[in-house]
């Protein structure tokens, strides 16, 4: 299949391929410090609209597009919201999905991440928040405008009815399920759930097929499914922390998709909702780790396996080979599926590599073309080379990282900057990394380990059980040691950077394995782990103690009493800094609290150490704006140059 480029109005012109900018001059700091300029593309269900945010500096843009005339129909300015993603309901109305660091209206409490939803109407030219904030027919109970899980789109006599998780406030704060059809405006709540409710599956006709909880003081899970007009258990048993998944319905109809943890692996199994079994683990989740349901029916018909980059297996045979076809267009290339049209006859991908650069397309496979939407960032036209490589840690374990090398530069003797990933329970892949990218572009070589603890599997991930400050620590200096070795790096001029738990860890490879780097940036990192356990104590008082359980299995500790918390806090381990750090830190984090910042940067002054530390005003845990993430980057940026020049 050939496909030629063609561009259509919501596309910038032509860019520069991904080949040529590398050999110029290094990209502007403010390309990668800035939101992508064009993300959330969605083509609409019947594949005639085409919707997306345009971000210039913090003010996002949400513009949809009709593809038969190649004009912008409808715009809506989201100012500085924070935008977490947009979705389809219809044809007619977009979804948006967006989050406020705020103390919920009419409570108390500490500040939380609240998640909201709009529903944009595009023939009105309208946006409404649901479920709405107050109180709801004759109940004494009161709802609140948030949300807290997956949102289900139905298509029920003939009206478009969404499914939401939200809350409603009777004694306290409690899940429900909301019923909002769209066409009427009738909302209602048709579940009350407990503290304990996990999630609800709606069929199609709109009615709760199966409900799943998780009973924390027991450390019981249990799944009921609709039989004979009740919701009975059909299964249940118990887990610390890992407890089974409803992930949707079956390949097939009256079965539901259900993710389970046995004998240390995860397996996927159907459930029936005729005589409420577990049948035999499916083949298929040898492969893949998380599922693609199809949007009307929330059946599955395919899934995605993360390898360097994400990897799609479509189960019909006629969506695989036009998948197929996509991928042989783009040979070499890492192509990430988007969204599609019902029919599966048009598809948004993000395609990244140096010879076809980061941008978005849009294929029509029954025209056999390819629409250029545009480039992910501005200014950024490709990505600056990423290798694979795989190092030995000192116990044996293979360790695999991803190396991102500068510009026109001879990968030996180079400056090298560790970049940690957050989590632990996450990983790295090859695709796009702005900040990497950045570091990269200003002359260092970067190295993104997926430490022990890495979510690559559940064997690589449990290896990082009882290892924080331990082995998973000393994975990201053999890594070091293992560049040196080949002469990529020179062994004198290594910072180690990162945040969330990349912020710990690069505050522990300077005070907990020192000798490795010359400086350290924490982002948003805990540096008192004592601390941090107190407060998440204080935060789950009244809820759930999972989170707890979570971090005291990596700690390898009983908790914030624990005599050996000690040993893995980097604020106790002052004496042994002699390099220069820097801390930057949003002032609106709500899962690292600001004060680990702030009491490392007052016990580093007071120990006489040199540090420095950066207050993102108004921004959160994830770097959600544009002003506070460049301002995180140029900080970092000449911190680096200052001590570890390039």
């Amino acid at each position: 299949m050939v496909l030629t480029t063609l561009l259509i109005s919501l596309a910038a012109t032509a860019s520069q391929s991904a080949s040529e900018q590398a050999s110029e001059k290094s990209v502007a700091l403010e390309a990668y410090g800035r939101l992508p300029s064009l993300e959330d593309v969605a083509i609409s269900p019947d594949g005639s609209k085409l919707a997306y945010v345009h971000t210039d500096n913090d003010t996002r843009i949400l513009a949809v597009t009709s593809l038969a005339t190649r004009e912008v129909i409808h715009g809506l300015r989201l100012g500085d919201t924070k935008l977490r993603g947009i979705a389809w309901a219809d044809d007619d109305r977009l979804l948006l999905t967006i989050s406020k660091t705020d103390v919920p209206v009419g409570l108390l409490g500490e500040p939380s991440e609240w998640f909201m939803l709009d529903v944009y109407d595009i023939k009105k030219n309208s946006q409404t928040s649901v479920p709405r904030l107050g109180d709801f027919g004759h109940s004494t109970d009161r709802t609140m405008n948030v949300i807290w899980g997956q949102i289900v789109t139905r298509r029920i006599d003939g009206h478009t009815v969404l499914f939401v998780p939200g809350v409603y406030v009777s004694q306290s704060m409690l899940p429900a399920l909301f019923r909002i059809d769209l066409d009427n405006g009738i909302e209602r709540i048709i579940r009350k759930g407990d503290r304990w409710t996990d999630r609800w599956l709606v069929d199609e006709g709109g009615a709760i097929a199966a409900e799943q909880s998780y009973f924390d003081k027991d450390q019981r899970w249990s799944i009921r499914a609709a039989q004979g007009g009740r919701l009975r258990e059909v299964a249940s048993g118990s887990a610390a922390i890992e407890h089974p998944e409803l992930l949707g319905f079956g390949p097939q109809p009256n079965a539901l998709l259900v993710s389970l943890i046995e004998q240390g692996d995860p397996v996927w199994r159907l459930l029936s909702l005729d005589d409420g079994k577990l049948g035999p683990p499916l083949a298929e989740r040898r492969a893949l780790e998380s599922p693609i349901l199809d949007r009307r029916t929330q059946r599955m018909i395919g899934g995605v396996h993360i390898a360097d980059d994400a990897r799609y297996v479509f189960f019909e045979p006629t969506m695989q080979q036009r998948w197929d076809s996509i991928l042989q267009a783009y040979a070499g290339e890492h192509v990430r599926f988007v969204s599609a049209s019902d029919d599966f006859k048009r598809i948004v991908v993000r395609v990244e590599g140096m010879k076809d650069g980061f941008r978005y397309v849009l294929v029509d496979l029954t025209t056999r073309h390819a629409a250029l939407i545009g480039d992910v960032y501005s200014g950024i036209s490709g990505p600056l080379e990423t290798r694979r490589i795989t190092y030995t840690a000192g116990d044996g374990l293979d360790i695999p990282a991803y190396l991102t090398l500068p510009r026109g530069r001879e990968p030996k003797a180079l400056p090298l900057v560790v970049l940690v990933h957050g989590g632990p329970a996450a990983r790295d892949t090859a695709e796009f990394d702005w900040w990497s990218q950045a570091f990269a572009d200003q002359g260092y070589a970067v190295l993104r380990p997926n430490f022990r603890g890495s979510s690559l599997n559940w064997r690589f991930l449990s290896a990082g059980f009882g290892e924080w400050g331990r082995k998973m620590q000393s994975d990201l200096s053999d890594g070091v040691r293992d560049l040196v070795k080949r002469d990529i790096v020179d062994a004198a001029r290594v910072c180690i950077v990162g945040g969330s738990y990349g912020g710990y860890a690069a505050l522990a490879g300077v005070t907990l394995d020192p000798g490795v780097y010359r400086c350290a940036i924490s982002v948003a990192g805990p540096a008192d782990l004592k601390r941090f356990l107190e407060w998440q104590q204080e935060k789950t008082a009244y809820g759930r103690r999972v989170a707890l359980r979570y971090w005291d299995r990596f700690m390898g500790v009983t908790g914030p009493d624990d005599p050996l918390i000690v040993s893995i806090s980097p604020i106790k381990h002052l004496d042994a800094l002699t390099v220069p750090v820097l801390l930057i830190h949003g002032r609106d984090d709500t899962v690292v609290p600001y004060e680990q910042s702030s009491v490392m940067y007052e016990a580093m002054r007071k120990a006489g150490k040199h540090v420095d530390m950066i207050t993102l005003k108004k921004e959160d845990h994830w770097l959600s704006r544009s002003e506070t993430r460049l301002q995180m980057l140029k900080s970092s940026v000449a911190f680096l140059r200052a001590t570890n020049p390039p």
